[in-house]
C-alpha cells in the first residue's frame, strides 16, 4: 500500500547486533522527518539516547524508531499529506506488535516530527479509525503548525483545515495529549517561530509552546535544518525521555501530571536539580545552621576559597517585612540543589520547622537565580543560605533585599516610533546598585517593530564580578531571549517580536541582572534594515501574489501600445509600468473597509465570493481568521512597499529571462539555418491541435505541471528563434551600407538604387520582429509563473515516478488543459494579428480587474495566482484566431 515509504529502527554497535531479531524492550520513539527530511535525521537523538541508557542503571534505555516518507516535498505539495498519515497510523501499530513478547507491553509511542513531520503526527488524530491512547505524547520541531509558509495546492490548506477543526473546535477530546512545540527563532528563515504555536485553547495546560532561545541549557537560536542536531536541544529532549520512564513498567509513564512536570522542568524553567531528587531532610539543615553567621546588610557578596568550611548565612526576616517585598539570591558554580532554607527560630536557637525553598530556582546561563516574595514567608522567621564548598570548587553567592515592584526598582521606557527610522532613541539610567532591574518597554508589541536595544554599563571599580544577563521577556509567547555579558561592557540586543500581542497584555519586559556598583544605560532606536526584515518575515510569502501583478500589468501596457499605434514598448519599460499601487492597493483596502460593514458583508456572502485574503495576521490565535482587529491594520499600510519589493522581482526577473534567451539563442543558433523570415517555431492548426491532445492526455495519465512546462517550453523555442531571427537582420542592416558605398561610383545607378530596396525591407521587418519579441517576452514571463507555482508537484511526481506513474492527487490538473492551449495558441501569436483582431479591446482590459481579485483572493491561496493567469490569457489567446 505505500511501497514508497519505510519503517527502520536505529541502532549502532552491539546494541544494533542484539536488535536484528526485533526482541525489543526499550521505551518506543518515532521520529518523523519533515519537507524533504531524511529518515536518517533519527541518528541525532538516538545516538545520544544509546549514551545515556550505558550511564543509567536498571537498563533502562529506549527503541529510536524512524519514518522514512521518501523525502517529499510535503511543505509545498499536500497531496501526500494524509497518505504519510495513513502509514504512520500503520507504523505505530507496527511497532507496538514488537512488544508482545513483555510482560507489560508498552500502550503509546513518543512522537518526535521535524518540520511537517509534527504536523503530521497532530494529524493522526484526524483519522476515523485512530485509536486516541497509542499516543499521548508529541514534541515537535519547527513545525508550522499555525498556516503552510506557501499555500501552492488546495490540498495543503484542506489538510491544515482539518487538523485545526480537530484540535481547536474538538480538543475536549484530546485532553489527554501532551504535545511541545517548539521553534528554531530569528535564524529559522524557512519556518518563522509564530508559526509553530500551537492552535489550542489557552486553558488547556497540556499544550506548550516555545522559542528554543527560551528552553533552559539551550538559549540559542537554530535554522531550520540545525534544530534537529542542535546538541543542547537532544539532550534536553533525550532527558526529558528518561525521567519520563516509570521503572516498573519500564516503560513511559501515563500519569499526565507527571508528562507536564518534566516538560516543564527541561524546557520551561529549570530549578538546576533533578526532576526526581527529594528536597534535603530538615534534619540535615538544622544540624549546619547552628553555626551560620547572621547577616545585618542589605546584601551579601561571598565567594568560596579553594577549601572552606561549611558555611551559612541567616537572614531575619521581620525586620525586612515592611520596607522590602522580595529576597534576591544568585549563585554559580554551586552544585548543591538545594541552597536556599525558611526556618523558624526562637530566642536565638536553632532552626525548627525548616523547608527547602529552592525549588523555585531558576537557570541562567552564567549562574542560577532564585527570587521570593516575602509575602509567601509569613511562616517562617528566617533564611539560610548555604553556601558549603562541599566539592572543592570556588563559587559565588550574591544575594539582597528588593524594594516593592512599583518603586525604583522598575522602570518604564516608551520606545520611539518606527517612523523614527533610527534617527531618534528613547534612554533610561539605572543608578540603582541592586542586582535586578526591570524596564518596561512600552508601545512594543506589534510584529513589525524593530530595534536595536544598547546597554552600556559602567563600574566604579575594576574588580571580578559575576556576567550581566540581559533577558528580554516577552508575556504573551515564550519566545524569551537571554544575553549574557562581561561587565563593563557596550552591548546590543536585538529587539524584535515573533507574534504580535494578542490582547491588552502587559507589554515587553527588560530584565536586567546586573552587576553591584554598576550604572547602566539603555537606549532603544529603531531599526530601518531589522523593520524591513520583520516585513519579509511575515509577509514575503505574499511575493509572488505582487510579481504576477506587475508582470500582469505590463502584459496590459503591451497590449494598450499595440491596440494603439500597433507597436509593442521594451519589456523592461513595460515591467516598469507594470508598477501601479494606486489602480492595485487602493481598491483592495477600500474592499476591506467596506467589509467591516454587516450590509456589506451580507451582500458578499450572498453572491457567494470566498472570504478576501489578507495578509497573515502575526498574533499565534489570528491565523485563518476574516477579520482583522485594529490592531492588524499594518499589513495593509505595506501593501504599497510589498508590491514595490514584487514589481522589483518581476523587473529583474524579466531581465534575467531575456539575458538567458540572449545566451541560449547563441548556444542554439549553429543548429539552426538563419532566416529573415519571423515565422520560426511557429506552428500549422493541425500540429497545434495534435500537441493540444497529446499534452492534455500526458497530464491527464501523467501529471498536470509537466503538461504545463513542455507547452511552456514549446512557446520558449519561439522567443529563441524569434531572438536569433533578430540577432541576423540586425547584421544584415549593419552591412548594407557597406554594399551600398561600393556600388556608388558605379557606372549603373539604377543597380545600386534597386539594392537599396532590400535595405529598406529589412528595416520593417526587423522592427516587425522586434515588437514580436517584446511581445513574446511578455507573454513567456507570464508563463514561467504558473511553471514555478507547479514545479513542487512536478518533483513530487519524478520523484515518485518508480512507485506511480500518476500524480494522484494532481492539484494542477484543472487549469492544464487552459494554460496548454492558450500557450500553443499564442505561439503563433504576432502583433499584426493582434492588432487586427476584434477580441483586443477586451483582452485588454482585463488584466486590471483580475490584478485587483488577485491581490483580494490569493495572499493565502497563491495556487489561485494560475488560475488568474489563465482567465488573462485564455481571452489574449482567441484574438489569435478572432
Amino acid at each position: 500500500m505505500y511501497p514508497a515509504y519505510g519503517l527502520y529502527l536505529y541502532g549502532e554497535g552491539l546494541y544494533a547486533q542484539e536488535t536484528q531479531v526485533l526482541k525489543l524492550t526499550g521505551a518506543p520513539v518515532l521520529f518523523l522527518p519533515g519537507n524533504a527530511g531524511s529518515y536518517k535525521q533519527a541518528r541525532s537523538l538516538g545516538s545520544v539516547a544509546l549514551r545515556k541508557a550505558e550511564n543509567v542503571d536498571g537498563g533502562l534505555h529506549l527503541n529510536m524508531f524512524t519514518v522514512d516518507f521518501n523525502e517529499e516535498l510535503v511543505a509545498l505539495y499536500g497531496g501526500s499529506l494524509f497518505r504519510q498519515t495513513h502509514f504512520l497510523h500503520e507504523s505505530i501499530k507496527a511497532i507496538l506488535r514488537l512488544y508482545k513478547h513483555l510482560k507489560t507491553p508498552p500502550q503509546s509511542v513518543v512522537l518526535v516530527g521535524h518540520s511537517m513531520g509534527g504536523v503530521v503526527a497532530r494529524a493522526l488524530f484526524t483519522l476515523p479509525r485512530f485509536n486516541a491512547r497509542l499516543v499521548s505524547l508529541i514534541l515537535t520541531q519547527a513545525s508550522p503548525h499555525q498556516a503552510p509558509v506557501l499555500a501552492l495546492d488546495p490540498y495543503l490548506l484542506d489538510f491544515y483545515s482539518t487538523v485545526r477543526h480537530r484540535w481547536v473546535n474538538q480538543a475536549n477530546k484530546l485532553t489527554n495529549v501532551t504535545v511541545l512545540s517548539v521553534g528554531g527563532g530569528y535564524r529559522d528563515y524557512q519556518v518563522r517561530s509564530g508559526l509553530t504555536s500551537l492552535p489550542c485553547p489557552s486553558e488547556d495546560s497540556n499544550k506548550f509552546s516555545l522559542v528554543v532561545t527560551a528552553v533552559p541549557r539551550t538559549w540559542v537560536s537554530t535554522d531550520h535544518l540545525s534544530i534537529v542536531w542542535c546538541k543542547e536541544l537532544v539532550l534536553a529532549t533525550v532527558r526529558t525521555f528518561f525521567d519520563l520512564i516509570d521503572l516498573e513498567t519500564r516503560q513511559f509513564t501515563e500519569n499526565q501530571e507527571r508528562k507536564v512536570a518534566v516538560l516543564n522542568h527541561h524546557f520551561i524553567r529549570n530549578p538546576a536539580r533533578f526532576v526526581k531528587e527529594s528536597p534535603e531532610t530538615s534534619s540535615s539543615v538544622q544540624d549546619i545552621q547552628e553555626t551560620g553567621s547572621e547577616v545585618n546588610t542589605l546584601r551579601l557578596t561571598y565567594s568560596t576559597p579553594k577549601e572552606g568550611p561549611v558555611k551559612n548565612f541567616v537572614f531575619a526576616l521581620s525586620s525586612r517585612r515592611k520596607a522590602y517585598s522580595h529576597f534576591y539570591c544568585r549563585s554559580n558554580n554551586l552544585e548543591t540543589s538545594s541552597w536556599v532554607f525558611g526556618c523558624t527560630r526562637k530566642n536565638g536557637s536553632s532552626c525548627v520547622n525548616t523547608e527547602d525553598l529552592s525549588k523555585g530556582t531558576e537557570l541562567l546561563p552564567p549562574y542560577k537565580v532564585l527570587v521570593l516574595s516575602l509575602h509567601d514567608l509569613s511562616a517562617f522567621s528566617h533564611l539560610v543560605v548555604s553556601a558549603s564548598n562541599i566539592n572543592g570548587k570556588q563559587f559565588t553567592v550574591e544575594c539582597e533585599w528588593q524594594r516593592h515592584q512599583s518603586d525604583s526598582q522598575t522602570l518604564t521606557l516608551s520606545v520611539p516610533s518606527v517612523f523614527s527610522f533610527g534617527f531618534t532613541s528613547s534612554e533610561v539610567t539605572v543608578n540603582s546598585s541592586g542586582l535586578l532591574h526591570h524596564i518596561r518597554l512600552q508601545h512594543f508589541h506589534q510584529a513589525y517593530q524593530a530595534f536595536r536595544i544598547n546597554v552600556i554599563s559602567q563600574c566604579k571599580a575594576l574588580k571580578d564580578r559575576l556576567p550581566s544577563v540581559y533577558r528580554m521577556r516577552v508575556p504573551w509567547f515564550r519566545e524569551d531571549s537571554l544575553t549574557t555579558v562581561s561587565v563593563p561592557a557596550v552591548t546590543e540586543i536585538s529587539g524584535m517580536l515573533h507574534t504580535s500581542r494578542p490582547d491588552n497584555s502587559s507589554g515587553v519586559l527588560l530584565e536586567l541582572h546586573t552587576a553591584p556598583n554598576c550604572q547602566y544605560k539603555v537606549s532603544v532606536r529603531s531599526s530601518l534594515p531589522k523593520v524591513l526584515g520583520q516585513v519579509l518575515r511575515f509577509c514575503g510569502p505574499t511575493l509572488p501574489v505582487y510579481t504576477a501583478v506587475t508582470l500582469l500589468l505590463a502584459c496590459r501596457g503591451q497590449l494598450s501600445s499595440i491596440l494603439k499605434r500597433s507597436r509593442t514598448v521594451d519589456m523592461s519599460q513595460a515591467a516598469a509600468a507594470g508598477l501601479q499601487p494606486h489602480k492595485i492597493n487602493l481598491p483592495v483596502y477600500v474592499l476591506h473597509v467596506l467589509l467591516c460593514c454587516s450590509w456589506f458583508q451580507e451582500v458578499w456572502s450572498s453572491l457567494w465570493l470566498p472570504p478576501m485574503d489578507t495578509i497573515p495576521p502575526s498574533s499565534p490565535d489570528g491565523m485563518f481568521r476574516e477579520g482583522m482587529a485594529p490592531a492588524e491594520e499594518w499589513p495593509h499600510l505595506l501593501s504599497p512597499f510589498l508590491y514595490v519589493l514584487g514589481a522589483a522581482v518581476a523587473f529583474w526577473g524579466s531581465s534575467l529571462l531575456r539575458l538567458l534567451i540572449r545566451l541560449l539563442s547563441l548556444l542554439l543558433a549553429p543548429l539552426h539555418r538563419s532566416s529573415v523570415s519571423g515565422d520560426g517555431g511557429t506552428m500549422g492548426p493541425r500540429v497545434q491541435i495534435f500537441i493540444s491532445l497529446c499534452l492534455t492526455v500526458v497530464g491527464g495519465v501523467s501529471c498536470g505541471a509537466l503538461a504545463i512546462a513542455a507547452s511552456s517550453l514549446l512557446h520558449l523555442y519561439r522567443v529563441l528563434r524569434l531572438q536569433m531571427t533578430e540577432r541576423y537582420l540586425s547584421h544584415m542592416l549593419n552591412l548594407a551600407p557597406q554594399k551600398h558605398k561600393l556600388t556608388e561610383n558605379g557606372t549603373v545607378r539604377e543597380e545600386s538604387s534597386s539594392k537599396s530596396k532590400p535595405g529598406l525591407l529589412s528595416e520593417w521587418a526587423l522592427q516587425e520582429v522586434r515588437d514580436n519579441l517584446e511581445l513574446h517576452l511578455c507573454l513567456s514571463a507570464l508563463f514561467t509563473l504558473p511553471v514555478m507555482l507547479s514545479a513542487p508537484s512536478l518533483l513530487h511526481w519524478i520523484g515518485n515516478l518508480r512507485y506511480a506513474s500518476q500524480l494522484d492527487p494532481d492539484p494542477c490538473w484543472p487549469h492544464t488543459v487552459p494554460l496548454v492551449i492558450a500557450n500553443l495558441l499564442l505561439v503563433n501569436c504576432t502583433t499584426l494579428k493582434l492588432s487586427n483582431s476584434k477580441l483586443l479591446p477586451l483582452a485588454s482590459c482585463l488584466p486590471l480587474p483580475l490584478a485587483v481579485t488577485m491581490v483580494t483572493f490569493s495572499s493565502l491561496h497563491l495556487y489561485r495566482i494560475t488560475h488568474f493567469l489563465s482567465a488573462a490569457l485564455i481571452p489574449l489567446a482567441l484574438c489569435c484566431l478572432l
